[in-house]
């Protein structure tokens, strides 16, 4: 089975601490993702400065309006040379659409299932879907690709169903990924080696590696449980 690929969450509020923590994750640090708050605090120069550092960006904007105005966006997001951005599912199919056609070839466009924040009382009560999570990722995942897209973010716990049912080739990219069980805002986790056996493509992990007392011995963990198989 391949081994997925981390990519280390920048979630932090500043492009100095980006840089101080990429610095700090040294060399096997390959792929990073940048959020709402850093990209909203910093702009494109955040991109810029990831970039003149050979790193490939996952840029996490979730972006969700009109099909023109999401288009729109995409093709501004495309020319700063980032590798792949999202869009929420629930902005439906057109929306969908027309992101991975502004996207060309260049540019991975993966849709939003259901947030890892979520459970089953929060998608039923709160959002208003009926059914499981898992059936809702699933329903979520058919219509990212019918719509182009490269792939989706779901839990780790939805990658396995996912896989079935849209193939291999369609990516998973899951958050939600804890070496250690963690008393926080993530409601449906697993561990990297878990993942990486439901057939996750990309792990995205923040706090368990940038919040660590030393970030870039917990990224080497992290790589080393994946290399062994444990």
């Amino acid at each position: 089975m391949k081994q997925p690929i981390v990519i280390v969450a920048l979630d932090v509020p500043s492009l100095e601490q980006a840089v101080e923590m990429v610095d700090a994750l040294g060399p096997n640090v390959k792929h990073v993702k940048v959020g709402m708050e850093l990209y909203y605090a910093s702009g494109p120069a955040i991109i810029e400065t990831l970039l003149r550092r050979d790193l490939r960006i996952f840029l996490d904007l979730k972006l969700h309006d009109i099909p023109n105005t999401v288009a729109r966006t995409v093709t501004v997001l495309r020319g700063l040379g980032v590798d792949m951005l999202n869009v929420h599912c629930a902005g439906g199919r057109k929306m969908m659409e027309a992101a991975a056609e502004a996207a060309g070839n260049t540019l991975q466009v993966i849709g939003v299932t259901q947030l890892t924040s979520t459970d089953q009382a929060a998608l039923n009560e709160e959002i208003g879907i009926p059914g499981t999570v898992e059936a809702a990722a699933v329903r979520y995942a058919r219509l990212a690709k019918a719509a182009g897209l490269s792939g989706v973010v779901c839990s780790p716990l939805e990658t396995a169903v996912i896989k079935e049912n849209l193939g291999s080739q369609f990516l998973a990219v899951t958050p939600g990924i804890r070496p250690q069980q963690a008393d926080d805002d993530q409601k449906r986790v697993t561990t990297p080696r878990q993942a990486a056996d439901a057939g996750s493509d990309f792990l995205v992990i923040g706090r368990p590696i940038t919040a660590a007392p030393n970030p870039r011995q917990a990224l080497e963990d992290i790589l080393k449980e994946l290399e062994g198989g444990q």
